[in-house]
């Protein structure tokens, strides 16, 4: 975009007028001019005017590329295009996901003058802990939703790729939310265990009559999500059988209601997810190929919670406030410890009931490791090993020396703690060397009582 050097003021104008925060920055990264959405949205109303942007949105004393973040500003100017980059801007409501867009304005001689940046901030997820949405700051949780963020304004399909319970429903209703259809319906469509008739019905809907028990006309999923997205969620486990009448309704639009002669219309955005590995089943020809493409014009892997371990603590405390209705509970520093030392082969929703689990536990305003390493109610009726039995004896019913009560929580804990020894001495807050002889001291004294007593 080129730009006279008269018609600076009616940019600054135009961007006055436009709803989305917008600045103008010179080549040293200072902000020369903000239209008012921008001063509300991002600078607490103040002037920004002679501040640098990385001062204004990340609190740096060095720009960003400086810091270990990728720079639209300097992106823009090598390139001499347009840039687009999503990062995470200091505002009013704490650090929030924003999807940057910067252009090069252009003098009369074509040298580059100016920066003007669009920032758009992402409303379905959060880099502090919420009580709902999207949440994450690691740099896997960032690339997938820069992903996301790309995609969701355009008509493309997309497939979503991730472990059971990575929250790819989530993901799929920013999608939805964050496109042309977010105005319609949002309809999720369970595809797993899904037999042909009941396919059918369910998706297309049935006429009076169709068959028995039809006793009245039966609008399908695909006609309610006219005008919105269809997400369809475990496509992977779709028999064969049905794949191809699901590749003619995506490739046509078109569908008849079962029992009917009409052919109808629906016009919807289509988002899919599953947790197999989908192009393995193409290549073993239990999945279509045709319809793997129809739906993957863009992929997106969501991440599993191993793969951003630094979120557990800002995952936690979010889902914290989600589960504990009106109770002020909070963890303890040596419950967090725990949380982030233990593996989560479930991911989010497994946190997620481990944290619920605890708040039912709890009859104080703190969450401890206690409360987190409960076992779930159905292992309970599993047997025990010996060692697992004694683990457990650290429960007490009365009074008891705190001697005893500290053995019995060591035998407990050496057993069911499910990190390494560095973590387990952190979260109990004391020197490695010293839990190293305090359960070795334990375990001598066990070894020593189960000798059997020498005969003379």
């Amino acid at each position: 975009m080129s730009l006279p050097s008269h018609s600076f003021p009616e940019l600054i104008s135009f961007l006055d007028g436009q709803a989305e925060p917008s600045i103008v920055m010179d080549a040293n990264y200072r902000i020369v001019a903000a239209n008012s959405a921008y001063a509300r949205e991002f600078a607490h109303g103040l002037d920004v005017r002679g501040k640098f942007c990385y001062e204004v949105s990340h609190h740096f004393s060095v720009p960003c590329d400086q810091a270990g973040e990728s720079c639209p500003l300097r992106l823009s100017e090598r390139s001499r295009e347009i840039h687009r980059v999503l990062h995470l801007h200091h505002t009013p409501r704490g650090e929030e996901h924003v999807d940057v867009s910067t252009v090069p304005i252009r003098d009369d001689a074509g040298r580059i003058a100016f920066f003007v940046e669009t920032l758009r901030t992402v409303k379905q997820a959060s880099g502090q802990a919420a009580a709902e949405g999207l949440v994450g700051r690691s740099a896997s949780f960032g690339k997938m939703l820069s992903l996301v963020m790309r995609v969701a304004p355009t008509d493309a399909a997309v497939l979503l790729l991730g472990e059971t319970g990575t929250g790819k429903e989530l993901l799929a209703r920013l999608v939805h939310e964050a496109g042309r259809h977010a105005t319609g319906p949002f309809v999720a469509v369970d595809c797993s265990g899904l037999t042909e008739s009941l396919f059918e019905s369910e998706l297309f809907g049935y006429e009076k009559g169709a068959f028995t028990g039809a006793s009245h006309r039966k609008t399908g999923l695909v006609e309610a999500a006219s005008g919105g997205t269809l997400f369809l969620d475990e496509i992977g486990d779709i028999p064969l059988a049905l794949q191809v009448k699901l590749l003619r309704l995506l490739e046509t639009g078109t569908f008849r209601r079962v029992g009917g002669v009409d052919t109808l219309r629906s016009d919807f955005r289509v988002v899919a997810a599953t947790h197999r590995d989908i192009l393995a089943m193409v290549e073993a020809e239990r999945f279509r190929r045709d319809l793997y493409h129809r739906i993957s014009t863009f992929p997106i892997t969501v991440p599993a919670l191993a793969q951003r371990p630094e979120d557990i603590p800002l995952l936690a405390d979010s889902l914290l406030k989600r589960v504990a209705g009106d109770r002020k509970l909070r963890f303890s520093a040596a419950a967090l410890e725990l949380l982030k030392a233990r593996d989560y082969p479930g991911n989010i929703r497994e946190l997620r009931n481990t944290i619920e689990r605890a708040t039912i536990l709890a009859d104080g305003n703190e969450i401890t490791p206690a409360h987190l390493m409960a076992e779930p109610l159905a292992a309970s009726a599993r047997p025990r090993s010996p060692a697992s039995e004694a683990a457990h004896a650290f429960v007490v019913d009365q009074p008891i020396g705190l001697a005893e009560l500290e053995r019995r929580y060591l035998r407990w804990i050496d057993t069911d703690f499910p990190g390494d020894r560095e973590t387990l001495a952190r979260v109990l807050g004391v020197g490695k060397r010293t839990l190293y002889r305090k359960i070795g001291g334990l375990r001598e004294t066990d070894n020593s009582s189960r000798s059997p007593a020498s005969v003379d």
